[in-house]
């Protein structure tokens, strides 16, 4: 028997981005910590697959497709899952893109794309999801920062901005909504093996650069963001607001590791 303040039973969580890595491992997290899930993406066939194995887990779901780009299908999906649940009491912001360019070559569009789906994205969705949170005077919103919101790696600049970004509209959220009973906070994930990055990580010099810099002295499994998700998102978490906190294998902590 769990903890009864992380019990999520009857909570109603929507994840962006929800579907694939990181995103798809805390929606199932928070699903079989109680809640009810809804997960979007944008694809139906990514949104029907994730939203099967919320099922098999006994809860609650329904399929609705979002971009955090277009404001437009944010709102469908608030209005879809306000209609099926009555309520909305978890965000979890998932949805990210990454490119390696140097600085000298990067072009703005790329730059403007990066920062519209990881920072205005962010935002858009907090602005979407938010509303009915405030109305109520309750909510928990958890966004997915980054190690990059603290330290650079190299030719990522436009994820670096948009990830130190998030750090700081997190503290703002947490200022201006905080009194009004919607929490919020992030997570800044450290080095994660997922489908996206494998070959990065397991054939390059920089992946072992990225390994021999983390003092566990290995990659994290996406399913060990779960418990900051599920604290997070829970009473348990009734005074943590404007936090971003790391789960990245002491990699920010280290100086020299050998």
């Amino acid at each position: 028997m769990g903890h009864p303040s992380l019990d999520l039973e009857g909570r109603v969580a929507v994840v962006t981005g929800g579907t694939a890595g990181i995103g798809r491992a805390l929606a199932l997290g928070l699903c079989e910590a109680g809640a009810d899930v809804v997960a979007c993406a944008r694809t139906a066939e990514a949104v029907e697959k994730t939203a099967a194995e919320i099922e098999a887990r006994g809860r609650r779901t329904i399929r609705a497709t979002a971009d955090v780009t277009d404001r437009a299908s944010l709102e469908r999906a608030r209005d879809a899952t306000l209609a099926a649940f009555g309520r909305i009491d978890i965000l979890v912001n998932c949805a990210g893109r990454i490119k390696r360019t140097p600085i000298l070559d990067l072009p703005e569009e790329e730059w403007n794309g990066i920062l519209e789906t990881n920072l205005t994205g962010t935002l858009r969705a907090c602005q979407v999801f938010g509303r009915p949170m405030l109305e109520r005077g309750a909510g928990r919103i958890v966004n997915i920062a980054s190690l990059n919101s603290f330290v650079s790696f190299l030719e990522v600049a436009a994820y670096a901005a948009s990830k130190a970004g998030v750090s700081g509209l997190t503290r703002s959220l947490a200022v201006e909504w905080g009194p009004k009973g919607v929490i919020v906070n992030a997570i800044a994930p450290g080095v994660f093996r997922t489908a996206l990055n494998a070959q990065l990580l397991d054939g390059t010099e920089r992946g072992q650069e990225l390994k021999m810099r983390t003092p566990l002295k290995r990659f994290g499994q996406v399913e060990e963001l779960v418990g900051a998700c599920v604290f997070l998102a829970s009473d348990a978490a009734s005074f943590v607001n404007g936090q971003v906190i790391a789960v990245d294998g002491g990699f920010l902590a280290s100086g020299v590791n050998q």
